[in-house]
């Protein structure tokens, strides 16, 4: 049974994101996410039911449209296997609880802003509105007493204090607006104790991609290219999370 409940979250989890990511390409572009069949990119033939299924209509077709033949991005494939992985995690972490409705609402919600910050390299408002409320609700749910509630939502904003003093000194050069409510938000959905540590893995994968920008440019100059910093944040923050990897045990954080 417990098997069969996690590849049903993250079978949920996959097939929410197929969805998600359509919302992400068509919004803010006059495209309606209600309307209108997916289509190929490359020859605009309207998908069918087996070029939509998650993950394995990918690996079926080889990674290619069956229709004209294009290379089909496996950015895709990876974000439903992504997400579908973070439901199945959230499952094991929540079990079947209240708290677990808000926290998977909240992984939609940032698995949106994520696609659509690596798209636009910009943080739509309403999606942070609707961030801050998904984690919000579930801290509610997930702390035992006010006290702890409390506590969690002084180290949510001291970090998001920290994230919009560097938008803030740097003048929008280090970092975004839009990253400081989305700090807070994913501070507040991992709670006080793995907050810091998800803030210094951020940075830290933050790093290393940059590091890895650097040694693959071949020549092409990269100062100045603006890199988005949700999908840092998130990672960051969720690998604490769900690891409970404290680099730091002797500090007491």
């Amino acid at each position: 049974m417990e098997i069969l409940l996690t590849a049903a979250f993250a079978l949920l989890g996959a097939v929410l994101a197929s969805f998600i990511a359509v919302v992400a390409e068509r919004a803010y572009t006059g495209q309606s996410w209600a309307q209108g069949r997916s289509r190929c990119d490359s020859c605009r033939t309207v998908l069918a039911f087996r070029d939509l299924v998650p993950v394995l209509s990918w690996c079926l077709n080889r990674g290619r449209c069956q229709h004209c033949g294009s290379r089909l991005t496996f950015g895709y494939v990876l974000g439903e296997l992504a997400l579908g992985l973070l439901f199945a995690l959230g499952y094991h972490a929540l079990g079947v609880s209240l708290a677990l409705l808000p926290f998977l609402v909240a992984l939609c919600v940032l698995f949106f802003i994520t696609l659509y910050d690596l798209r636009h390299t910009v943080v739509p408002p309403v999606s942070s509105l609707l961030l801050l409320f998904a984690t919000f609700a579930f801290a509610v749910l997930a702390h035992e007493d006010q006290a702890s509630l409390g506590l969690s939502l002084l180290v949510a904003g001291a970090i998001s204090l920290f994230i919009f003093l560097l938008h803030a000194c740097s003048r929008g050069r280090a970092m975004g607006l839009g990253d400081a409510p989305v700090a807070f938000a994913l501070a507040l959905l991992v709670g006080s104790t793995h907050a810091f540590p998800g803030l210094v893995f951020s940075f830290w994968i933050g790093a290393l991609f940059g590091v890895g920008l650097l040694l693959g440019r071949r020549g092409r100059p990269t100062m100045g290219r603006e890199v988005p910093f949700v999908p840092f944040l998130a990672a960051g923050f969720l690998l604490a999370y769900f690891t409970q990897w404290n680099p730091f045990p002797l500090s007491g954080l």
